[in-house]
């Protein structure tokens, strides 16, 4: 209970301090852009139009809204952590009592090191998974209570409230607009994260104490590339998660009004947007593009 309690307050603290980064983003995944581009120098001294990064555009929404705008969302945002840490908790505590409850459990052979890293990514997989499921319908009020910034709506004003417009105007299946994609992200980047730090500490890494410390780095940096690969699915996900939901945000002309989330790719792989918000620092104005400054975006 108290190492539960303890993932509690850890992961309402990250969520907190991490809500204006994520508020950034989602405008960004969204193709807001309220301010113009500048021109500045790149990496190799070249002048270059670049797009405001996420202190410029942080101070912006502070400009328009005070420091309190930075945190639209935050509530739900809260409340799926908080429930998205207790279900995954319970669903692995769930394993480990079956584990032990089993016959002859204590004398059971040890199994291979990839038998071990496949039983414990899968259900890894199983417990994010349920987690993501339960919690995805706050995950969508956020998202919605963020967009609202474009249009200046109040139509997602408060949790309870939300829950009750979206089930009224899109029924049960408006919680999990986006859900596929999302969930498709999570396992590929699970997968490809355990399964590249097994072969890195298995074949690349000699075995010593020197490189203790080396495999205990080799799970982040594959964490990190599997992350930026599986990038997309997040993008499509969180678009998917506000298109044509009523707000400004959803609609024409930021995004048409996508079939599916296979409709949603297609279109952001034609566009070259496939990684539009991974970075909020270097922006570059997207090539053969022009700022359109009436609608705050780009044609």
């Amino acid at each position: 209970m108290a190492d539960e309690a303890s993932q509690l307050l850890l992961g309402s603290g990250l969520t907190v301090l991490s809500q204006p980064l994520m508020y950034v983003k989602v405008l960004v995944q969204v193709g807001y852009e309220p301010l113009p581009p500048t021109l500045g120098r790149n990496i190799f001294g070249r002048q270059v139009y670049q797009l405001p990064g996420l202190f410029a555009y942080a101070k912006h929404i502070v400009k328009v809204d005070g420091r309190a705008g930075l945190f639209k969302g935050l509530a739900p945002r809260l409340c799926s952590s908080a429930i998205g840490t207790v279900v995954h908790s319970k669903v692995l505590q769930r394993y480990q009592e079956a584990e032990k409850a089993e016959p002859g459990a204590s004398k059971k052979e040890p199994v291979s090191s990839l038998e071990q890293v496949l039983k414990e990514t899968s259900q890894e997989m199983v417990a994010r998974s349920a987690a993501t499921l339960i919690t995805h319908p706050f995950h969508v009020i956020t998202l919605r209570c963020m967009v609202q910034f474009i249009g200046r709506e109040t139509k997602y004003s408060g949790t309870l409230s939300a829950f009750a417009t979206i089930y009224r105007e899109e029924g049960i299946l408006g919680f999990f607009a986006g859900l596929v994609p999302r969930l498709l992200g999570d396992i590929i980047s699970l997968w490809l994260c355990n399964m590249l730090a097994y072969l890195i500490n298995t074949y690349a890494l000699e075995n010593g104490v020197s490189m203790t410390e080396m495999k205990s780095y080799s799970q982040a940096v594959t964490g990190f590339l599997a992350s930026m690969l599986t990038y997309p699915f997040v993008l499509v996900s969180n678009l998917m998660a506000v298109n044509n939901c009523g707000l400004a945000g959803g609609l024409l002309p930021y995004a048409p009004a996508y079939s599916s989330w296979l409709d949603c790719w297609s279109q952001l792989h034609k566009e070259g947007n496939m990684s539009r918000g991974n970075s909020l620092f270097f922006r570059k104005v997207p090539a053969g593009k022009r700022y359109v400054w009436d609608e705050r975006r780009f044609r």
